[in-house]
């Protein structure tokens, strides 16, 4: 397909030299006496110093050796504080000769600064591989099944492979699990692999998210799920429990479910693509924010350039983590949106969004705590068309209502096109780096919201110190308490990629009428210390991942798995995956649940679908259409 030209470079590649420079501090002086250029490029923003911008003009080995600095720190630093962006300039990145190879850690963003993916090439590769966790030569468990938080985006990738042994030589791996996107990325010339096939076993992964891209061959390989929409693909290789596409050309048929276990919608109902930062031929650096598109296929930029409106800099305050919620929260009062550099931000009262089109972007998986039991991010109900993308929030040890609400709106339109809020790549965290508590993570009143990626994590592991149960998973129960993971009671609102895991009650309970959810997946809690800690007051054996409300009479779900591992207990039973009220208009397309080696699951959806346990690890129980067709 054609694809928009990159921009000619005489100035503006000199004009770059000079931001880049001056965005790490080391802007050049002029000689004395010398005449001054007749116009100067915009000043550069100062995001702080967990920004690195790179040049096209680097030498290659420079730039991989900054990289490699940041990888080295963050490869293993699951819980830790630090952050980063890695941003590139527009232009070519490395030579047939001596390319870029470059690896991504933890809370590492690598994305380019063009209007096009095709502004920034990058000769070479940005990888992940597994993490081999543990030392013994014998018995080594290499995964990416903790592989999270991380992303990569708006950039080409001509793959090559000089200097790398001959397994990894033919492919950009990228081996992830949840909270890890791939957005407005070009894999030219060689596979996109999304396992690492080069370790030690056991190499599983459990992502993903791919969005807004083009590949050749995909190799799919040990992803337990994956969502892949609008996106061009050659080759999509094999799938293992729950592959969805949407509105992706070149996606497989669906024909055969669950041999292979595809969901393939032709479209995609409503979609926003996430805003991002580019510099503009003059120098300027601006945010785009996409328009939203229906019923959608294919990338929204390999046709043109992406439809949307260009916001400078100087309509964002600049936010840094020194600075107190209340900063910020006046910043949204005087209008402006927030730009939220790298870093954690201790949020001790709400930042509220009242004002339309707002923009709140994150940079560097910039992540907010919640502090006294603050609800760090409210959405009024006023507020329309806002955007809220590239933000992990955590809960803190005071026990908050809320982690996100999004107020209902009075008097809302039906054919609305925009959605109310949309929010792409937003996190949501219960423990891990610390001691997190939570009644409700993420509660959505309002109609017509778009959800474009969301990992809403009970966490399963984390550094708190606990030691009571298995893993301190009793420990667990008891202090990082997190009731429900997700309460929809807003009408028509839409969820492309929803990653909801290991809440002590329901896990998601969607109460709004014609909602819609293109990939579904959920671990039920590993730590409920016994079956009297995970039954219900009316008896019924364990709470559920997906519940309809009983009144529901419109619901659509594409794709959705529930898995158990009842490591603390493995006598626990569940009842059921997914509960939803027995209506023609409530629909479940492609459904499963499978065990993870303890506990048990009885049936997939109400009293549908065979029983899970450990006799069997790993096999899933799959409901084609519920109710049947």
């Amino acid at each position: 397909m054609p694809r928009s030209q990159p921009p000619r470079r005489t100035s503006f590649r000199a004009a770059c030299a000079t931001l880049v420079l001056a965005v790490v501090g080391l802007a050049p002086l002029a000689p004395a006496g010398a005449a001054q250029a007749p116009a100067a490029a915009p000043a550069a923003p100062d995001l702080g110093a967990r920004v690195v911008v790179f040049d096209p003009s680097m030498p290659v080995a420079d730039i991989r050796a900054r990289a490699d600095q940041v990888w080295q720190q963050q490869v293993d630093a699951e819980m830790s504080e630090e952050r980063w962006s890695l941003l590139f300039l527009p232009g070519t990145y490395g030579t047939a000769a001596e390319p870029l190879q470059i690896k991504v850690g933890y809370y590492t963003e690598v994305a380019g600064l063009g209007a096009s993916p095709s502004d920034t090439v990058i000769n070479g590769k940005v990888e992940v591989f597994n993490r081999c966790l543990t030392d013994g030569p014998t018995q080594p468990y290499c995964v990416a099944l903790n592989n999270f938080w991380r992303s990569l985006s708006n950039l080409t990738i001509a793959v090559n492979g000089t200097g790398q042994d001959g397994c990894r030589a033919s492919a950009n791996f990228w081996a992830t699990s949840q909270a890890s996107s791939l957005r407005r990325v070009d894999i030219r010339g060689g596979n996109l692999s999304l396992m690492d096939y080069c370790t030690a076993g056991p190499q599983y992964a459990s992502g993903g998210y791919l969005a807004d891209s083009r590949a050749g061959t995909v190799i799919n390989g040990s992803q337990q799920q994956w969502l892949t929409r609008n996106s061009e693909v050659g080759e999509w290789t094999n799938g293992v429990w729950n592959q969805v596409f949407a509105g992706t050309i070149g996606a497989p048929s669906e024909a055969g479910f669950p041999t292979p276990p595809y969901t393939t919608l032709d479209r995609t109902p409503v979609s926003r693509e996430k805003p991002f930062l580019h510099v503009g031929p003059d120098g300027q650096w601006l945010v785009r924010v996409p328009d939203a598109r229906t019923d959608s296929r294919g990338p929204d930029w390999t046709t043109g350039a992406t439809s949307g409106r260009d916001l400078p800099l100087s309509d964002f305050h600049v936010a840094t983590p020194r600075q107190p919620a209340a900063v910020l929260a006046q910043a949204l009062d005087r209008g402006q949106n927030l730009l939220l550099t790298p870093g954690v931000y201790d949020v001790d009262r709400s930042l509220e969004i009242e004002r339309d089109d707002t923009v709140v972007l994150g940079l560097g998986q910039a992540t907010l705590t919640a502090v006294r039991g603050a609800t760090p991010v409210v959405v009024r109900r006023r507020a329309e068309g806002v955007v809220v993308a590239g933000v992990t929030i955590d809960a803190g040890t005071g026990l908050s209502r809320h982690l996100m609400r999004i107020e209902g709106r009075p008097g809302a339109d039906p054919a609305a096109e925009v959605p109310s809020t949309t929010l792409n790549d937003v996190y949501f965290r219960v423990g891990g780096p610390h001691v997190g508590r939570s009644d409700v993570a993420l509660r959505i009143d309002a109609d017509d919201v778009l959800i474009d990626h969301a990992w809403v994590w009970r966490a399963d592991h984390g550094v708190e110190g606990f030691t009571a149960g298995a893993s301190g998973d009793t420990d667990r129960w008891r202090t990082n308490t997190g009731r429900v993971g997700v309460v929809v009671n807003g009408d028509r609102v839409q969820a492309t990629g929803l990653f909801v895991e290991h809440f002590q009650q329901h896990n998601t309970i969607w109460n709004g009428e014609d909602g819609q959810v293109v990939l579904y997946q959920n671990e039920l809690p590993y730590d409920p210390p016994s079956q009297a800690d995970w039954t219900r007051p009316d008896g019924t054996l364990g709470w559920t991942g997906y519940k309809v409300g009983d009144d529901v009479r419109r619901h659509r779900l594409h794709g959705g798995g529930v898995y158990v591992f009842n490591r603390n207990d493995p006598s626990i039973t569940t009842e059921r995956g997914f509960e939803v009220p027995d209506r023609a208009g409530v629909r479940l397309h492609h459904v499963l649940t499978v065990n993870l080696d303890a506990g048990s699951i009885e049936h997939v959806v109400n009293d549908t679908g065979a029983r899970v346990d450990s006799s069997a690890p790993g096999v899933p129980s799959y409901v084609v259409d519920y109710p049947a067709s």
